[in-house]
């Protein structure tokens, strides 16, 4: 488990760099060709692979970032799923788009090179309510 965390963490680095640094190739080496962005937003939106790359080049740019703690699961046919506040300082077609989010990521393990490949992508803005992380623990069975 400790050598997924490692391999899951430095391909999620090396997505976050290539995006820092516009690399619009190093982006396309860490994403599947299925690749999703999903922004959870209201309405949700989503990007491809192909508006992706082309926006993290040139209309979503990231100028720094870093992750807060990082949650990574293995789940069963070489899948594994990684979560982490992510506080970003970038800018959306000119407007700040700096903060902290809450990303999802999925990985996929491919057969043929055996390297990771995100599939997916998930961002969220956190939910500020105070009360809520209380709620959500109350619920939880195992305490």
């Amino acid at each position: 488990m400790g050598d997924l965390n490692a391999d899951i963490e430095t391909m999620e680095h090396r997505f976050m760099r290539g995006w820092v640094n516009g690399e619009k190739k190093a982006l396309k080496a860490t994403t599947s060709r299925h690749f999703m962005l999903l922004a959870g937003s209201k309405p949700p939106m989503i990007l491809d692979r192909t508006s992706w790359l082309d926006a993290a080049a040139n209309r979503w740019i990231c100028s720094s970032y870093r992750f807060g703690d990082i949650y990574v699961r293995s789940l069963a046919g070489g899948i594994a799923v990684f979560a982490a506040p992510l506080e970003i300082k970038g800018r959306m077609d000119g407007a700040d788009w700096s903060g902290t989010v809450f990303v999802t990521d999925v990985w996929r393990r491919s057969m043929t090179r055996r390297g990771w490949k995100m599939v997916q992508r998930v961002i969220t803005r956190p939910d500020e309510d105070p009360a809520l992380p209380k709620a959500i623990r109350a619920l939880q069975l195992w305490k």
